[in-house]
């Protein structure tokens, strides 16, 4: 590569939003977790426990959070496994692990459906939680439709998706985090208060058995999408300075560590408090089954807009980061404000677009947490492992990464038949931009 071919690389490294700035300090890495982690999927796990019952679903939320945190850790050692270099981005350490075409075509389809997935259910959620608030602070107001409440929604993002970099959104991104913490917090103190329903039920509230079942993949896809911080693990990362002294793997595992206290803080208490509190009867997101008091339950709508603000942004950083890379590296388009100015304008329409046009909330977090975070949350960082590491067979390592494989793999082929038959179910009544 010649010097000049080199300088222009730099620049263009320097440019994009992933590697433009290595500044960060571990507990940025804790709040963009945090962030990243503790999204809308929190709210859906009084619910996913109604499907799963008492005994699998301690089991089911313990096992996840056992098991992810294995694989985000394995994930933090393999950022920089070769020696002087860097695997900032998730398909570059596909690249490594499976070569050069298949990393891509392994990595990048996964991680594009789970980024832009998660960022329109976020819309939905977004708009939802805005309605909701808007419907408890003022009850006799004329009703305005959900989607209007997705455009507002979608117009603070038209603003903020111009931030140039993960350093730039941080402020955004501890907002987030301390709003996460609030409201789950408000989502199983509230309940608590009020105290168990007299005629609570804790058995299946299926029609059939079949029904049962169906229900109870839909909520193994709902457990997934809660634990689905790993598509931006490698790209939090690439964030923090590394020298051969001082790699970036330990200030980074701190903010992991820190980042899963509070995901365990905010999760097993809204999940076990909420179905111990309401039975079967709890509605999909709990914050919508609350109704009293009034200025809480509208705070906490509030709050959850302002997370899944600081979310969006998260995981729409490295999708701006392939689209840009895309343009300037391909097709050698020149890094410029106006060509961020586009594309991520377009993106936040087109996520928008699909948002108003399929909000159902519950069904399409079953359907992506076990069709796309299944993988690459669960096993893809494992087969990686034994791809680079070759543990020895019959080891602890090679006996956990199996276990993690296959129990990621039969989510995989499970969850998304539970979502895609509720939201099957759920299209049935439903109109077009309603």
């Amino acid at each position: 590569m010649s010097q000049e071919e080199e300088a222009r690389q730099k620049a263009i490294d320097d440019w994009l939003p992933i590697t433009s700035s290595r500044n960060a300090k571990w507990w940025y890495s804790a709040f963009h977790n945090v962030t990243a982690m503790v999204g809308a999927g929190v709210l859906s796990l009084p619910y996913a426990m109604s499907h799963l019952g008492w005994g699998p679903g301690i089991a089911v939320l313990i096992i996840s959070w056992v098991v992810t945190l294995y694989t985000l850790w394995q994930m933090v050692e393999m950022h920089e496994m070769v020696p002087g270099k860097r695997f900032d981005r998730y398909h570059e350490l596909g690249q490594g692990a499976f070569g050069d075409k298949l990393g891509l075509w392994i990595v990048v389809p996964q991680q594009v459906i789970v980024e832009v997935s998660t960022n329109i259910i976020y819309m939905v959620t977004g708009g939802k939680s805005f309605k909701k608030a808007h419907e408890v602070i003022c009850p006799s107001c004329k009703e305005i439709k959900t989607s209007y409440w997705i455009m507002i929604f979608a117009a603070i993002h038209f603003v903020l998706s111009h931030l140039p970099n993960f350093n730039s959104i941080s402020v955004v991104s501890l907002a987030a985090a301390v709003m996460s913490l609030s409201y789950s917090t408000i989502a199983w103190v509230v309940p608590l208060e009020k105290g168990v329903e007299p005629d609570v039920d804790y058995s299946y509230n299926a029609k059939s058995t079949t029904d049962a079942m169906f229900n109870f993949f839909t909520a193994l896809g709902d457990v997934a999408f809660a634990y689905a911080g790993h598509n931006v693990v490698l790209e939090i990362q690439a964030t923090i300075p590394s020298t051969p002294e001082k790699p970036s793997k330990g200030p980074m595992w701190k903010g992991v560590v820190v980042a899963y206290i509070i995901v365990a803080i905010c999760y097993f208490p809204v999940a076990l408090v909420g179905y111990y509190i309401f039975g079967n009867t709890v509605e999909d997101n709990i914050l919508l089954t609350l109704e009293k008091p009034i200025w809480i339950v509208a705070a906490a709508n509030l709050f959850v807009v302002v997370h899944v603000i600081g979310s969006y942004q998260i995981f729409a950083m490295p999708v701006f980061d392939m689209i840009e890379t895309f343009l300037v590296k391909q097709l050698k388009f020149t890094p410029s404000f106006m060509l961020r100015l586009v594309t991520r304008s377009l993106y936040v329409a087109f996520t928008m677009i699909v948002a108003i046009s399929v909000p159902f909330f519950g069904s399409l977090m079953g359907f992506f947490g076990g069709f796309a975070l299944a993988p690459t949350s669960y096993y893809l960082p494992c087969i990686m492992w034994l791809c680079i590491y070759k543990p020895r067979r019959f080891s602890l390592s090679w006996f956990a990464n199996w276990f993690c494989i296959v129990l990621g793999v039969l989510l995989m082929i499970l969850a998304p038949i539970g979502g895609l038959r509720s939201i099957i179910m759920s299209a049935k009544n439903y109109e077009f931009f309603s």
